[in-house]
């Protein structure tokens, strides 16, 4: 066995668009995570100053506000607030994934999704803006660009990491493969709802099935049917086939939401009732580790009190950190049946072409 590097992925959920109160829940976690001998501190998709799941189940004509909210609660790369985790990575020498909602000097509206990746040192190893917002994640973020497929090689590891639908793409997958990366980060929201649940419509269904003369009738199991979207089987489906493909660990770091998550997004709906059913009874995102075959890594918990271990498979319900130790050792033995970037790769028949570019408004001279 060798040198072991422990991650602490922090189940956590923001203080729902508060930039600064997020900000010092994230350090005071860092600070909890580092007390307990952690290298690699993860934080979710977003996590300052939360994720815009209102434009899942609110129509865009009433979420004006909520996007100004949001756009002002986004933080600069190099603003207060990611200094200040900067620095708490620095002083307790520690390496931070965190996810943020980052706006730009450029427009008082573009927001992109990014994550950074922070050294031991507070040093930016990594800036990532999301390639593609997701479905109604185009109604905050825009595109990012290729400048953040990166793969940092770290005293703990070679880490780079996707931001939640991004990890669907398999060629940015390849492309962090191809840098050698041995721990692979995913974060995820606490909820990604794609339809209102089946549990809150069905009363309406049943109704409507009698007006219709369709009483009784059932269909078969399709997603076109009304199956909402299962965040712990699609993010583990996706975050595993990388890992085997890859031969890395994986960290998924889902969100946690909160009640005034709830609270804020129901506010103001045309529906605000249907929106806090839905809201609440959504799948949640589960915080996960994975080993080197894709196959479930059990981690653990420590008790803030009695430091007593307790082992867990995942945390999704509520908060907390969940804790894992690996040896990138075992990232060897799969690349001698699959090393997909290296001896078991055509190179004389695929070429992978990446831009990594940093993208402007414009260039002046």
């Amino acid at each position: 066995m060798g040198n072991l590097t422990r991650i602490a992925a922090c189940h956590a959920a923001p203080v729902f668009l508060s930039a600064k109160a997020t900000t010092a829940k994230a350090i005071s976690l860092i600070q909890e995570a580092a007390g307990n001998k952690a290298n690699l501190v993860v934080f979710p998709e977003s996590y300052i100053p939360a994720f815009p799941i209102w434009s899942a189940l609110r129509a865009p004509t009433e979420n004006h506000e909520l996007f100004k909210r949001m756009a002002v609660e986004s933080v600069f790369v190099d603003g207060d607030e990611m200094n200040a985790v900067r620095a708490t990575a620095k002083q307790l020498g520690v390496l931070v994934s965190i996810g943020f909602s980052e706006k730009v000097r450029y427009s008082s509206a573009t927001l992109f999704n990014s994550n950074l990746l922070i050294g031991t040192d507070g040093e930016i190893l990594v800036h990532h803006r999301k390639l593609m917002p997701t479905f109604y994640e185009k109604l905050t973020w825009a595109p990012g660009d290729g400048h953040g497929l990166q793969v940092a090689d770290t005293a703990f590891g070679k880490i780079g990491f996707l931001i939640c639908g991004e990890n669907t793409n398999p060629l940015a997958r390849y492309a962090l493969t191809a840098q050698g990366e041995q721990i692979h980060i995913s974060s995820w929201p606490a909820v990604w709802p794609t339809r209102i649940p089946q549990s809150v419509t069905s009363a309406l269904s049943s109704s409507d099935a009698k007006a219709n003369g369709d009483e009784g009738k059932t269909a078969g199991p399709s997603v076109a049917r009304g199956v909402n979207y299962d965040n712990v089987a699609a993010n583990r489906t996706r975050a595993a086939a990388h890992c085997f493909e890859a031969k890395c660990f994986g960290v998924l770091c889902a969100g946690v939401l909160g009640d005034d998550a709830i609270e804020t997004v129901a506010s103001g709906a045309g529906a605000p009732d249907l929106v806090s059913q839905a809201l609440q009874q959504s799948s949640r995102g589960a915080t996960m580790f994975l080993d080197t075959t894709g196959t479930l890594l059990p981690g653990f918990t420590i008790d803030s009190q009695t430091s007593a271990r307790e082992q867990r498979d995942l945390l999704q319900e509520k908060e907390g950190i969940l804790y894992v130790d690996v040896d990138l050792g075992d990232c060897i033995e799969g690349k001698q049946y699959h090393d997909i970037a290296g001896g078991y790769q055509r190179l004389d028949v695929f070429e992978l072409k990446v831009d990594r570019r940093r993208r402007q408004p414009a260039l002046f001279e």
